[in-house]
């Protein structure tokens, strides 16, 4: 994980010294600036010479490789600069070995070391042949051109404005004040400011710069200009018979459980030791647990991955709701005059934590993953957050956000934002008996379960559309949930995520595995609409499936087969209501609504 900054404009434009901090917040193993002094001659007669300054900052968190590698990269040849936040786990779909900048860098130039016209096409194919997320600014020093972008999912943030001077940036976050013009960097393609172009010729749209598209395309042959998307289109074909009931040894569960194990290997194996590890101590990877399905399966799949002499920290976050915890501490106060609020009875606040939806949920699936496998040592951190520490936190978490910025982005962002903070009271499998408190987990990867709902149909609306339309109606609701996966929050949930130095990673969202899925007919993904097991022939399957909701009913199966039968049968439950951020004051506030 890394933060970025980047301006051009007619003089020098830093960051504002509380929007490095911030970057230096992601990327807390180094920090360098590094500044380019553009000449553009007149084209013509008439014309004037042009003088651009641009600014280049890269922070950076250590992932990849045996050594803290610096950024901005520097080409000492042609002077082209690199700010990279990204993980490349493959390029060409070789898998890359050892720290992925470098290897981006040496693709990127050797993209742009031709004529100006091959060096858009160059470098279309190069980013083309990427796999992993990414979020960059890459300055041709030769072509006199600055391409950035986001991947085609959005996984990283990038953000785009214009300052009141007139400057053009690019960064990880919003910089300035909260009157300054920001703005998510689309997912549409790759975006080029072309420093050779004169002054009448541009947009005023972006102060005195144009910006031009290099659009990704879903077409097996793109033309030329276009980058072949890793997204192929979806497969839209409907049964002409009732499809057959989906079960643990059907082929098509075997094949997703190994897509998706293959998915999380390649975020999990060789992650660099953190500061401070101790062996047999220290986690490397942690879990953004709820307890639910999703990421309950990631947890599991990772034991298979994992050293077994590594722990797996599980983080579960809980708050305490005030209109929740007046409710309780009235009714316990009925039944005890002692008892006035929730701060004059300690076990009454415990039991508010241990109450909301996600701590239960949470505390059965780690005891569930103790059972199906007792010789690694699962430690469950229960994070609670008192209101007041929430209040204190409000104005960090809605700079983090911006540009969003409703009550439910904040009620997310909560969630979000303490649980990669990671501290908490710590159980771990390996002594239950004595919990330890003010733990802080040391992992630098986090995992999240998202995009697993999108894809095999986990929200209450698939099966409305089901319902309505058959299956005609549930595959446009997911071709409508994936086409505009790149357009959703992830960019909000990475700047909220990255503030404690650590890297969000989402299995199912990697490219390969999101284009398997969507070439996988609907029936094999979740439920609805399929035949009932036949008793007589599979007596101990249909036994086994009682209760398998068919929202997701592919990776609920996936969980029997792992030994998970609690799991397997979780329901959906959003982040705001499962932890308890959501409406946390008193009035008729919606989601939707914007902050003060």
């Amino acid at each position: 994980m890394c933060g970025i900054f980047f301006s051009i404009s007619t003089n020098n434009t830093p960051p504002t010294e509380e929007t490095k901090s911030l970057l230096e917040k992601r990327g807390p193993d180094c920090c360098q600036t590094h500044t380019v002094h553009k000449e553009i001659p007149a084209q013509d007669a008439v014309s004037q010479p042009l003088s651009h300054h641009l600014t280049f900052i890269s922070t950076v968190l250590s992932l990849r490789g045996d050594h803290i590698y610096e950024q901005p990269l520097v080409d000492p040849a042609t002077e082209s600069v690199l700010c990279w936040n990204g993980e490349a786990w493959k390029i060409s779909n070789e898998r890359v070995q050892g720290n992925d900048t470098q290897q981006v860098f040496r693709l990127f130039l050797n993209a742009v070391d031709c004529d100006r016209k091959k060096a858009l096409c160059g470098f279309s194919d190069a980013v083309s042949s990427i796999t992993g997320p990414f979020a960059f600014v890459f300055y041709d020093a030769v072509n006199s051109r600055v391409f950035f972008s986001r991947d085609c999912l959005g996984r990283r943030s990038l953000l785009q404005g214009v300052d009141e001077d007139g400057a053009f940036k690019v960064c990880s976050l919003c910089d300035g004040s909260p009157s300054t013009v920001f703005e998510e960097v689309g997912t549409n393609g790759v975006y080029m400011v072309d420093l050779g172009r004169q002054p009448d010729l541009l947009s005023a749209s972006c102060g005195r710069y144009q910006i031009e598209t290099l659009p990704w395309t879903s077409e097996s042959s793109p033309p030329e200009g276009h980058i072949k998307s890793p997204i192929p289109a979806m497969n839209m074909s409907t049964p002409e018979t009732q499809p057959p009931p989906l079960t643990v040894n059907t082929k098509a569960i075997e094949e997703l459980q190994s897509r998706l194990q293959q998915s999380l290997a390649l975020r999990i194996e060789n992650v660099p030791e953190p500061p401070f590890y101790v062996i047999g101590q220290s986690a490397k990877v942690a879990v953004l647990f709820s307890g639910g399905l999703d990421c309950t399966l990631l947890a599991r799949l990772s034991h298979d991955i994992i050293p077994p002499d590594e722990p797996i920290d599980l983080l579960n976050v809980a708050f305490e709701n005030p209109r929740v915890a007046a409710a309780a501490a009235a009714a316990a106060a009925a039944a005890s005059s002692a008892i006035k609020d929730l701060n004059s009875s300690p076990s009454l606040a415990t039991a508010i934590y241990e109450a909301c939806p996600d701590r239960m949920t949470g505390r059965s699936a780690f005891a569930e993953l103790q059972k199906t496998c007792p010789e690694r040592i699962w430690r469950f951190v229960a994070i609670n957050i008192p209101y007041a520490e929430t209040l204190a936190h409000r104005d960090q978490v809605k700079r983090l956000m911006r540009p969003h910025n409703t009550e439910m982005d904040l009620s997310i962002a909560y969630a979000l934002y303490f649980a990669s903070r990671g501290q908490g009271m710590c159980y771990s499998s390996s002594d239950p008996k004595s919990p330890e408190d003010n733990y802080t987990t040391s992992a630098r990867i986090l995992l999240s379960g998202l995009g697993a709902d999108e894809l095999f149909a986990g929200y209450g609306r698939h099966g409305v559309s089901f319902n309505r339309s058959g299956f005609e109606g549930l595959i446009a609701e997911i071709h409508l949930d994936v086409s505009r996966l790149g357009q959703r929050n992830l960019g909000r949930d990475d700047r909220v995520l990255s503030h404690w130095g650590r890297e969000t990673r989402f299995p199912f969202l990697d490219e390969d595995f999101v284009a398997w899925t969507l070439r996988v007919p609907v029936w094999e993904k979740c439920g609805f609409g399929l035949a009932e097991p036949d008793t007589r022939s599979d007596e101990n399957d249909s036994a086994v499936r009682t209760g398998i909701d068919a929202e997701k009913m592919a990776l609920r199966l996936v969980a029997l087969r792992l030994g998970l039968t609690t799991v397997a049968r979780e329901k959906k439950r959003a982040i705001q209501f499962g932890a308890r951020t959501a409406k946390m004051e008193k009035g008729r506030t919606k989601g939707t609504d914007a902050l003060s």
